[in-house]
């Protein structure tokens, strides 16, 4: 079984030793932040703050809810142990099995309504996360409902949001995502408001499903429900017609204006930097809030890796890829492994070569595709190399990658603003270069050139190899 809540889900971390509550009064002035960011730095359990400064007894926050693989496997109902190449084949298999979601007519979320004057972001313990960040954030760990206005097609994206005001919110929206293409394609073209809800505090795998890659047109609420393996259940907004998951802890409504743009940023982001810059970005008019009772605002302390962003986009976008590669019929070994200390820049593959050429084919296939935008090195290496095992990685990449003909740089290609490596220009027309390690030995060369790899695997005869599996226990190594 999955949760279908934050608090169905900080219940099962906290009886799997997986969550850690912090009763002594922390500031969400960057004490929450810096607490939090040690505790993804050092690998600790997700952490539930729950008395912050200047704000009334039962406004919690929770920090870091995804920042382990093992609390993502439990997420998915799946052992804490689950390996990386089977929770992308889970991931993989259930977000292609979509389910579409139930309308309810009220649930959780409804239970306090604020229209009006009494609408206050700052209501709420938003943490100013880093040193240096433009304000204080009210959106790292959440969902943004939009919809087409002219299809059915309902979008759930995850994009940063800083506190402006109490009624504002400003965000960098960056246009192929596609929450902002239609902001900035069908609203704002036309003259038009566009209507949205934020959602903070929802079960684990519909923020899952939100800030991880689907085609143009998918509606991430049902590969929510495939995730999950039943249909997500939504309720209606007080002020548009946007449907929301009926157990988040808080959901704010409101209208992103044409033409209306406030400074926002910069933000310590996913790439482990402060990104993004300050500079003039759309804005959240806020209409309305609704919450729990005693809600609880949920965070990610994006930085140096690894954070939530790295456990869920490494599996989402691996899955992905993963996908792509198969459908194409490549003949892959595992998965895609999206390098989580590498904050989504490198992709790690595994091939069977059956000819020359293939590598630059596979590096193609995943940069033409949407999660290749963030990913703007490829490494290919031969199937006898696990992609999830960075030890192998590294040595093929040290010994395999010829220095003058493994590497090849395609310096023109779709780029991410946020890429810390690029310069000014690049940044602002989301241009950026991309760059092939070949790891495979040439399929011309004669096979007494291929030097042997001296592993277990490959260099004891296979009774040997079976003995000591079968006596392992035997020899007293633990």
């Amino acid at each position: 079984m999955t949760p279908k809540g934050l608090r169905e889900f900080i219940a099962l971390l906290e009886g799997k030793g997986h969550l850690k509550q912090i009763d002594k009064e922390v500031d969400w002035n960057l004490e929450a932040g810096a607490i939090s960011r040690r505790g993804c730095e050092l690998k600790l359990p997700a952490l539930l703050f729950n008395k912050l400064k200047d704000y009334p007894a039962g406004y919690r926050l929770m920090a870091n809810p995804l920042a382990t693989f093992p609390r993502l496997a439990l997420a998915m109902g799946l052992s804490e142990d689950t390996s990386y190449t089977e929770l992308v084949d889970q991931y993989l298999e259930r977000s292609t099995t979509m389910i579409k979601p139930i309308q309810v007519k009220n649930g959780p979320c409804k239970e306090e309504i604020i229209q009006g004057d009494d609408v206050d972001i700052l209501k709420f313990p938003v943490p100013l996360i880093h040193e240096g960040d433009g304000g204080r954030y009210m959106g790292t760990w959440h969902l943004v409902v939009t919809r087409d206005p002219d299809s059915d097609w309902v979008n759930w994206g995850m994009y940063r949001q800083m506190v402006l005001d109490k009624i504002s919110m400003g965000g960098i929206m960056v246009p192929f995502q596609h929450g902002p293409m239609q902001y900035y394609q069908k609203y704002e073209a036309r003259g038009n408001p566009m209507p949205f809800a934020t959602c903070i505090g929802v079960d684990p795998l519909s923020t899952l499903a939100a800030c991880n890659p689907v085609e143009y047109g998918v509606n991430e609420v049902e590969v929510a429900g495939g995730l999950r393996g039943e249909p997500i259940e939504l309720v209606k907004c007080e002020t548009s017609d946007l449907l929301v998951p009926a157990n988040a802890e808080i959901i704010i409504e409101g209208e992103v204006l044409p033409e209306e743009r406030r400074d926002e940023g910069p933000f310590g982001e996913y790439t482990g930097y402060m990104a993004g810059g300050r500079a003039p970005r759309p804005v959240y008019r806020v209409k309305a809030i609704t919450h729990r009772k005693n809600p609880i605002l949920t965070m990610s302390n994006m930085g140096v890796p690894i954070d939530d962003c790295d456990i869920s986009n490494s599996i989402g976008f691996g899955a992905r890829l993963t996908g792509e590669l198969r459908k194409k019929g490549f003949p892959i070994r595992g998965s895609v492994c999206i390098i989580p200390q590498c904050s989504l820049f490198v992709a790690v593959v595994s091939v069977k070569v059956p000819y020359a050429g293939i590598a630059h084919q596979i590096a193609s296939t995943i940069w033409a595709d949407k999660a290749g935008v963030f990913t703007p090195y490829v490494v290919i290496c031969d199937e006898d190399v696990d992609s999830s095992n960075m030890d192998e990685v590294m040595h093929a990449i040290a010994t395999k990658c010829h220095p003058a003909k493994g590497i090849m740089i395609f310096p023109q290609s779709t780029g991410n603003p946020l890429y810390p490596f690029s310069d000014a220009h690049e940044r602002t027309y989301a241009k950026a270069p991309k760059c092939l390690l070949d790891c495979t030995w040439p399929v011309d060369w004669p096979k007494e050139d291929i030097p042997r790899k001296v592993s277990f695997d490959v260099c004891y005869p296979s009774e040997i190899k079976e003995r000591v599996l079968r006596n392992w226990s035997s020899y007293g190594i633990e």
